[in-house]
């Protein structure tokens, strides 16, 4: 009988110990999670979003793309969000010198407002993930519950950005790779990369497929012949390479399915647009996202919450910071 109440204390100890580990990262990720710390903080971010993003529109693709640049490099803890006076943190990257400032300032000016009424409950990561769900809905996207309780990173150094981020001439395989380590499937890329519906690229990331693509062809082949024109007119080859144009030109300013839609019809801009639909294992998922928005949002929506999931730090890890571009001293 003492060996079993052995055995009985010795399993309830594995059980615990199986709780304590399974409550680290995304297993201590709530939707409830300030209901008694903080319980207006998401009207309080909708309100600052709302109120950037009617002054210019950059704020939206802005907001999102910080958002993913951040969960991609070690994981959505705002380390993107540091500002370093030596120029070596993680938004110095050459990957990152792109986003916008808009985002950045998004999250500043949430952070301001949140801490006006709940003063060092509120991480900037979660701030962050609340903030990209926001714009994407603002824009016409759909909306989804978001999952909280992320604590901010202690880390921010931009040598640790290289390889982490999708290049705009990745093939599917490499795309595959890239999401896989940070657990998302080709299904929950294909879905993300659908936000290329309100973003926006510059002249240099596609000027190969316009000018001297192949010793067979001047132009990239999968290029739509008409489309093709239109990028030449827009980005000659004299043209400063940061000029920037719409992913999706059907309805840049509207978060839909049209991105797939240009897909489809030859029209994605970046390499690693156009891949999704000329490689035979994607196409399917992308012709169904064109034909169907429905399906389109429920996935993009799922994804949106598996993203926010990536690499988190919870309970006693990081910190909660007082200023997002600075870490507390």
């Amino acid at each position: 009988m003492e060996a079993a109440a052995g055995r009985g204390y010795l399993w309830l100890a594995m059980l615990m110990m199986i709780m304590v580990m399974s409550g680290k990262g995304e297993a201590q990720l709530s939707e409830s999670f300030y209901n008694s710390s903080c319980p207006n903080v998401e009207s309080i971010v909708h309100q600052a979003v709302a109120k950037k993003a009617n002054q210019t529109f950059v704020t939206i693709p802005g907001t999102l793309r910080l958002f993913f640049h951040d969960c991609f490099c070690q994981g959505c803890d705002a380390s993107i969000m540091i500002a370093s006076p030596n120029g070596d943190a993680e938004k110095d990257a050459p990957d990152n010198l792109t986003l916008e400032g808009d985002g950045f300032d998004t999250v500043i000016k949430s952070k301001a407002a949140v801490e006006a009424v709940c003063p060092g409950v509120v991480s900037c990561a979660d701030i962050m993930a609340i903030a990209a769900r926001d714009v994407v809905v603002r824009a016409g996207g759909p909306s989804f519950k978001v999952e909280l309780g992320r604590r901010d990173g202690l880390i921010s150094k931009a040598s640790l950005v290289a390889g982490r981020l999708p290049e705009p001439f990745f093939n599917l395989s490499q795309l595959n790779a890239l999401f896989a380590k940070n657990n998302l499937s080709q299904f929950d890329m294909i879905a993300l990369s659908g936000a290329h519906t309100i973003g926006f690229s510059h002249c240099d990331n596609f000027a190969n497929r316009l000018y001297n693509f192949s010793n067979s062809s001047q132009v990239d082949p999968s290029l739509n012949a008409t489309f093709a024109k239109q990028l030449m007119q827009d980005c000659p080859q004299n043209v400063d390479p940061q000029r920037v144009i719409p992913l999706d030109d059907v309805t840049p300013f509207a978060f839909d399915n049209a991105y797939y839609q240009d897909l489809v019809g030859g029209k994605g801009v970046l390499t690693s647009d156009e891949v999704l639909f000329t490689d035979p294992a994607s196409q399917p998922t992308v012709r169904d996202f064109a034909s169907n928005p429905g399906a389109f949002n429920r996935a993009f929506a799922t994804a949106m919450r598996k993203l926010g999931r990536v690499g988190v730090l919870t309970g006693s890890e990081g910190q909660i910071r007082k200023d997002c571009t600075a870490f507390n001293s």
